[in-house]
Formats: C-alpha cells, sequence, structure tokens
C-alpha cells in the first residue's frame, strides 16, 4: 500500500483562560488550506484528532473535550484599523465537522501574545515595558475585540499572579474588551424575538421561561429550578446523566429555531458551537470542582454551561460576555437572579469557582445596546514549532 510522508507544519499550542488550542499563521498553511472548503476543514480534524469513535483524539492534539478540540487561524488584518484578523474553529470529536459558527472567548485572550509573538504587530506598537493594544477582528462572528497584552523587557509576559478559576497556575493578565458584542445573526438584534423573557416550548419536554440573547455568542439562557436543578451542579451531575444531556440538547434545537439560527431540529446536529444552553440560579454556597468553598456571599449569582453537548468544566468566554449583557439588562432571567437591580459588572459562580465580567447596557431608539464588555482572563505558550500530519490528509 502506498502511502504519503508526513509534513510539517509550523503551528504553537497555546492556552487562552480555561481552554488550549492549536494556533496557525494563516500563510503557514498548506496552499489549498488557507481558503475556506474541505481542505482546509480535514487539515484541522486531522490535527486534533477527529473524528475519533473512541472519543479520546489520541491521534491528533486535542484531548477529547470542547475546550481542548479547538483551532485558530490569525492572520494580518484585512480590516481597517484592526491588527490581525482571528478565525476560530471548533472541531468536533466524534464527527468530521468543524463548526465555524461563533467566537471562543477563552482562546481570543490568547490571540494578541501569538500575533506578537508570531512578527504579525508592527515593533513601533510593541512598548519596552507595560501593555501593547491588539485591535482584533473576530472573523467568525464581525466583531472587534481589543486586548491589552502586558510586555516586559520588550516580550510578552506570560508569567505573574493573576488567578483565573479553572486554571491551575497563575499567569499575567489580559484584558479584554468585546465591542459591541451584540450580534444580529438571526433575528437581528440583541434579542432576536424582541423580548427579554419567552415561553420555549420544547415538544417532548415541557415549557420553560428563557431569556434569548445574541451577545458574545447566541445563549439560552434557562431558570435552574424551571428544569430540576439548583444552579450549583458540577460536570459529573449533568454528564453522567445521558438523558439530561438528551434533554439539553433538545431545548438548544428548539431554542436555535426560535432564535432564527437553523430551520429545522435537525440542522442544529451540524452546528454544535452555538447556541449555548445556560441555566442560572441564586447565590447559594456550593464546593467547587477543585474543592475550593464558593460562599452566596461571594457571588451574584451561578451559572451553569453548556458547549458541544456536555457541562462545561468552568465558563466559556463568549457565554460569560453573554452572562455579563444579560445580566446588565433588567428583566433577563440572568438580572432577576442576580438580584434585579442594574448593574455594570456581574460576579458569577460556576463549576470551577467565580468569575467577574463587566458590561454597560443602554436604550437606544427602543433597543437595548452594549457598548463593551470587560473581562480579564490569561495566556501562555505551550509548545511551538511544527505540528505534523499525513499528507494525504486534507
Amino acid at each position: 500500500m502506498s502511502s504519503k510522508p508526513q509534513i510539517k507544519i509550523p503551528a504553537t499550542y497555546m492556552r487562552g483562560g480555561t481552554s488550549k488550542g492549536v494556533f496557525f499563521n494563516l500563510t503557514d498553511l498548506p496552499a489549498s488550506c488557507q481558503s475556506p472548503g474541505k481542505a482546509r476543514d480535514a487539515l484541522l480534524l486531522r490535527v486534533i484528532g477527529s473524528p475519533d469513535p473512541y472519543g479520546k483524539q489520541i491521534d491528533g492534539m486535542g484531548a477529547a473535550t470542547s475546550s481542548t478540540s479547538k483551532t485558530v487561524i490569525v492572520a494580518k488584518s484585512s480590516q481597517p484599523g484592526h491588527d490581525v484578523d482571528y478565525l476560530f474553529g471548533q472541531v468536533a470529536i466524534d464527527k468530521a465537522f468543524v463548526d465555524w459558527s461563533g467566537n471562543c472567548g477563552n482562546l481570543s485572550a490568547a490571540v494578541g501574545p501569538f500575533a506578537i509573538l508570531s512578527g504579525l504587530i508592527a515593533k513601533e506598537k510593541i512598548p519596552q515595558n507595560g501593555l501593547c493594544t491588539v485591535k482584533i477582528w473576530q472573523a467568525n462572528i464581525k466583531k472587534t475585540i481589543v486586548a491589552h497584552v502586558p510586555i516586559t523587557n520588550g516580550e510578552v509576559q506570560e508569567t505573574g499572579d493573576f488567578e483565573l478559576d479553572g486554571v491551575t497556575f497563575p499567569a499575567a493578565e489580559v484584558q479584554l474588551e468585546f465591542m459591541e458584542p451584540a450580534d444580529d445573526e438571526g433575528g437581528g438584534s440583541m434579542f432576536p424575538t424582541g423580548n427579554l423573557v419567552d415561553e420555549l416550548d420544547v415538544p417532548g419536554v415541557g415549557k420553560f421561561k428563557a431569556t434569548m440573547i445574541n451577545a458574545g455568542i447566541p445563549t439560552i439562557f434557562l431558570n435552574a429550578e424551571d428544569i430540576g436543578y439548583k444552579g450549583t451542579e458540577l460536570q459529573p451531575d449533568i454528564n453522567n446523566d445521558d438523558k439530561a444531556l438528551a434533554k439539553f440538547e433538545t431545548i438548544r434545537a428548539h431554542g436555535a429555531i426560535k432564535m432564527g439560527l437553523i430551520k429545522t431540529v435537525e440542522e442544529a446536529a451540524s452546528r454544535q458551537h452555538t447556541p449555548k444552553v445556560a441555566f442560572v440560579g441564586k447565590p447559594k454556597d456550593y464546593d467547587s470542582s477543585s474543592g475550593k468553598k464558593v460562599t452566596a456571599a461571594d457571588i451574584d449569582l451561578n451559572v451553569r454551561a453548556l458547549s458541544m453537548g456536555k457541562l462545561h468544566h468552568a465558563m466559556m468566554g463568549t457565554c460569560a460576555v453573554a452572562i455579563g449583557t444579560a445580566a446588565a439588562i433588567p428583566g433577563t432571567l440572568v438580572n432577576e437572579a442576580a438580584g434585579g437591580k442594574e448593574r455594570e459588572v456581574v460576579n458569577f459562580g460556576h463549576p470551577s469557582g467565580t468569575l467577574r465580567v463587566g458590561a454597560k447596557a443602554s436604550k437606544k431608539d427602543g433597543e437595548w445596546v452594549v457598548e463593551k464588555a470587560i473581562m480579564s482572563r490569561s495566556a501562555r505558550v505551550l509548545m511551538e514549532g511544527f505540528v505534523r500530519v499525513p499528507g494525504d490528509s486534507f
């Protein structure tokens, strides 16, 4: 049997927030993979090790979770006033597709450092010491992200004392500003149905109150108590329950239809990355997945969110933007769970601990708008060099 040898592609393996992914400079990809299409998707699937019927991604760079089955392509920006274009691909684990429908807020924290390290940022923009502001065009959702990357002695500072629940070791803080995070996909506004709260009728499951919002990433928020939970659950409570996972996926599919993201329930299977489903609850004490005690006094509310069909181990960065945005708007389920008052900052509990995110909302011409959402993450290069793939894999 004849076979092509492996080829080497420059790549960097990075942690951003509570996620990990393989980063590429667009110009380093094979020519056939520098534009959207089957070749690019096939390459990224092979890099990550998907589709894997065993669900382990042993023969690739993925680590068999939604937080680690990720790819990023960065290029000099084609947009005026921006430094780089950032394209995110969420790679399915057991299926042969790459979902390009949304952003990864966690890996957004690593885009600025990667761009600087890769020589994509003009040297005159990088201070000897201080913060380098990198203006990023998020190509999936066509939004601007501003990253403030710490620089020491002319180099990206990766170590520091900033702690992020869900990440074991401290690192340097990277502040992110998600500009005008409301998305116009689906219904054409931040709230695609035109309502802050809807009744979501899910055949075979039930009727639920839901806040459906396009901000950061399309998200369906439910009340924890309405679906039989407390809001303090950890991963095993949900992920070891196949019936619960099936219920959440059914809710997600019907919510996606109501949000105008898909037309049929069947389409949800090929759009796993968006929308997200999350459930909220009032502040309650709980022990996080690391054993850290979180008290009701530490937080404004509890939130649990599912990503790619599983309860997330912490919180997706884009979903955190949705949480911060919804919390700032009186009348949403998120705002009500947080006490029902006007706010510009919310501190919420998630399975790994707590997270703080800020957003300022106002009404313009009768529509809610948010100028930006702000949160801090950290990022670090884990490995750099080349990733190898069989030459006939794309």
